[in-house]
C-alpha cells in the first residue's frame, strides 16, 4: 500500500470516528435532558454511563416517569453501542497508522485518531513550502487584529478545520497532563502574562511546527527506503526523524497518549 493509499484509508476512517463522536455527543445530551426531568435539581455535568443507568431508579414512580425511564434506557443503550463502535474504529485506525510508519504518534497527545486525521488531511506534505504555510493551512498561524496602539493577534477562522481540531486536541491533552512538556510551555506563557487563549494559541502553533517536522522526516525516510530498498531490500535509517524529535524546537513529545475519560461529556480546560 502506497502513502497515498494510506492517506485515503485514514481519511475515511478518521471521518467515521468523527461522525460517531458527534452522534454520541447528541445521544449523551438527550440522555442528560431526560435524566434532568427525572431528578429534582438536575444531575452533575460529568456523569458516567453506570451512574446514568442508576438515576431513573431515584425518581418517584408514576406513568410519566415510566415513559421517561424507557426513553432513558434507549438513549443509554445507544450511548453504549456508539462507545463500542468508536473503540472498534480506533483499533482499526491504530492498525493503519502503524502500517503507515508515521512518527506522529510520538508527539504527546497525538494518538491514532489525531495522526490519522493529520495524514488524511495533509496527504502530501511536500505541497507546503514551509512550516508557516502549513500553519496557515491548519489555522494556527495568528493574524493581527490590532486596535490603536495595542497589538492583538488572533487565530483565523479559516483553514482546514479537521486538521485544526486535531492540533487543538493534542494541545488540550498536553495541558491536561502536568508532566508533559507542552504543559510546561503553556505555564511559561501564562507566567509571561499571556491569557489562557493566547497561551493555547502559542502551544497549538508549536505543535503544528512539530507535526510539520515529523511529516517531513517521515516523507524523507520513506523516499530513502524506496530508493535503497528495491525488491527484497532493507529500509533506510530514520536519522532525520530522530533528529526532528530531539531538536529543542520540537520537544513536545511523550511516551504515550492517554486514553479518553469515560464521561458523557469530556471536560474542557
Amino acid at each position: 500500500m502506497t502513502a497515498d493509499d494510506h492517506a485515503a484509508v485514514l481519511k475515511v476512517w478518521s471521518k467515521r470516528h468523527r461522525d460517531l463522536g458527534r452522534a454520541r455527543n447528541q445521544v449523551a445530551c438527550r440522555l442528560r435532558a431526560v435524566l434532568c426531568e427525572l431528578v429534582p435539581g438536575g444531575i452533575p455535568k460529568e456523569i458516567t454511563a453506570a451512574k446514568a443507568a442508576a438515576v431513573p431508579e431515584q425518581a418517584e414512580p408514576s406513568g410519566a416517569v415510566e415513559a421517561a425511564r424507557e426513553l432513558a434506557a434507549e438513549f443509554l443503550e445507544d450511548l453504549r453501542r456508539s462507545g463500542v463502535q468508536m473503540r472498534e474504529t480506533k483499533k482499526k485506525l491504530a492498525v493503519v497508522v502503524k502500517a503507515a510508519g508515521t512518527t506522529l504518534t510520538e508527539i504527546f497527545g497525538a494518538g491514532p485518531v489525531v495522526a490519522a486525521t493529520v495524514i488524511g488531511a495533509v496527504t502530501d506534505v511536500s505541497r507546503f513550502p514551509g512550516r508557516d504555510h502549513f500553519a496557515a493551512y491548519n489555522g494556527t498561524a495568528p493574524i493581527e487584529v490590532s486596535s490603536g496602539n495595542r497589538k492583538i493577534y488572533r487565530l483565523p477562522g479559516r483553514g482546514n478545520r479537521r486538521l485544526n481540531h486535531a492540533v487543538h486536541m493534542a494541545a488540550v491533552t498536553q495541558i491536561r497532563h502536568r508532566h508533559s512538556n507542552g504543559r510546561a510551555y503553556y505555564d511559561r506563557k501564562l507566567a509571561e502574562g499571556k491569557t489562557h487563549k493566547e497561551a493555547l494559541r502559542s502551544l497549538k502553533r508549536r505543535i503544528s511546527d512539530a507535526i510539520f517536522a515529523r511529516l517531513h522526516a517521515d516523507a524523507r525516510r520513506a523516499a530513502s527506503a524506496a530508493t535503497i530498498e528495491g525488491p527484497g531490500g532493507q529500509p533506510g535509517n530514520d536519522t532525520d526523524a530522530s533528529a526532528a524529535g530531539s531538536h529543542p524546537e520540537n520537544r513536545i513529545f511523550g511516551q504515550a497518549t492517554p486514553g479518553p475519560e469515560s464521561t458523557l461529556r469530556p471536560a474542557t480546560p
